[in-house]
Order: structure tokens, then C-alpha cells, then sequence
């Protein structure tokens, strides 16, 4: 049988590579199949990466894209314990804000974003709530032929 091994809950899809210079500085780089970060604080996302958007209850503007975009990239090294996320969680909070607003959003919805994701967010970058590997056809959980990722 022919099995593929897959995760949900992805709205949205990178086309092409994204690079930024961030303040969050690893102690050693970062290199994951869609996610690098190195010690100078260059993230480089990879074309392909799958994110959830804006999350909560909003719409997902321009203005939010980018800094969603990021924000899941860092939660996810928390997620994936690359970054810690005592440390870290904060400043990519930040950085979630002041992307939004040089995107273009109001500055009093930023603040809420911010503050949303201070008050409710933490779970997601939590190691406990990575995303499953789902199997298909059914059948194919018993054994896979794809290993999980």
C-alpha cells in the first residue's frame, strides 16, 4: 500500500524564500528543513513553508501576513525546542507587533495583537502541542511506509 504522512491546519504556503535580520540571536545556528536562524539573528524562512495565519479572532489583512508568518517560524523552533521558549517568547511577540505595524496596521490593533498572543498564544509554542503526523490511506497508521517527519 501507498502511504503518505501529513500534518494539518495550514492555511497558507511561502512561494518564494523569506530572509529577515531579527533581534532574537540563537546561541548556535538553526537549520531545519524550512527554518534557519543564526547567531547574527538572520532568519531565513524557505519557500514552500506552510503557516497558519493570523490566529485568533481577526481577519488576515496584509498587514498581518508577514508578521504571522514570522511569528509561527519562531513559535514552531520553540515548539520544536530550538529556541527556548522562557526567553524567547516575549521578543518574537514583539517582533509580531512591529511588523504588523511597519505592514501598515493601526497601531491600537497591533497592541491588541500583542497583547492576544501575550494572554493566550503560549500553548503554541508549547513542545506539547506539535502537530501529529496524520497517515492516509486508512490503514497506513498501522504501518506506514513514510516514516514520520
Amino acid at each position: 500500500m501507498k502511504c503518505i504522512a501529513y500534518k494539518g491546519g495550514y492555511k497558507y504556503q511561502l512561494q518564494q524564500t523569506y530572509q529577515l535580520g531579527i533581534d532574537i540571536r540563537p546561541e548556535q545556528d538553526i537549520c531545519t528543513d524550512y527554518i534557519d536562524l543564526d547567531t547574527h539573528g538572520a532568519l531565513t524562512i524557505a519557500k514552500g513553508y506552510a503557516w497558519d495565519g493570523p490566529s485568533g479572532p481577526t481577519v488576515d489583512t496584509v498587514s498581518f501576513m508577514r508578521g504571522s508568518l514570522v511569528h509561527d517560524a519562531l513559535y514552531q523552533l520553540m515548539r520544536d525546542g530550538h529556541l527556548d521558549r522562557a526567553m524567547h517568547r516575549e521578543p518574537a511577540d514583539r517582533l509580531l507587533q512591529t511588523l504588523c505595524k511597519e505592514d501598515g496596521m493601526w497601531s491600537l490593533r497591533a497592541w491588541w495583537v500583542y497583547h492576544g498572543v501575550r494572554l493566550f498564544a503560549d500553548p503554541a509554542a508549547d513542545p506539547a502541542m506539535r502537530r501529529p503526523v496524520a497517515y492516509a490511506p486508512k490503514g497506513c497508521e498501522l504501518h506506514p511506509t513514510t516514516p514520520p517527519a
